[in-house]
């Protein structure tokens, strides 16, 4: 069974489904659906397409520096077996899966970090713009305190006039 990956999304292509598309100087496309197949007909570009993992790379919203995705790689050549090499190697095993965590861990923190702060100013707005919903209309007229401070606006003698 042979896993590809899609041409346009990075997505994996399983047996059986996907479409794949030949060129004149017979350059292989796979793409997963219909979706990836049509937006590179379209000519676009996957970078610019942000549900793509091209464009997470880019703009760094996935770990794609990441260096220890490196030891994931499949190596063809044969190894010949040693009892400390494999003692060695179970060992960095585990040393890697901690800076990999610690490493999303930090990533996470990175991408989060200004959020707060924008949910809090947002959270606002939207109290601000609907406290009528919250407090009932009758509460609002008998204490005062509960309603925002209305602006004063001047409007000019001569549009009062012609306004009559």
């Amino acid at each position: 069974m042979r896993l590809e990956k899609c041409w346009f999304c990075s997505s994996t292509i399983y047996p059986g489904h996907g479409i794949q598309f030949v060129r004149n100087d017979a350059k292989i496309f796979r793409f997963c659906r219909s979706k990836c197949h049509k937006n590179f007909k379209m000519k676009r570009n996957p970078r610019k397409v942000k549900w793509t993992k091209a464009y997470r790379r880019a703009h760094g919203k996935d770990m794609a520096q990441d260096t220890t995705f490196e030891f994931e790689r499949k190596r063809n050549r044969p190894e010949r077996y040693d009892r400390n090499v494999t003692e060695n190697t179970l060992k960095a095993i585990k040393k890697i899966d901690k800076v990999r965590v610690a490493r999303e861990a930090r990533h996470h923190t990175m991408r989060m970090k200004g959020k707060k702060a924008i949910d809090r100013k947002a959270s606002a707005k939207e109290l601000d713009q609907s406290i009528h919903l919250i407090k009932a209309p009758g509460a609002l007229e008998q204490d005062p305190s509960l309603t925002l401070p209305k602006k004063q606006i001047s409007v000019p003698e001569p549009m009062l006039e012609e306004a009559n």
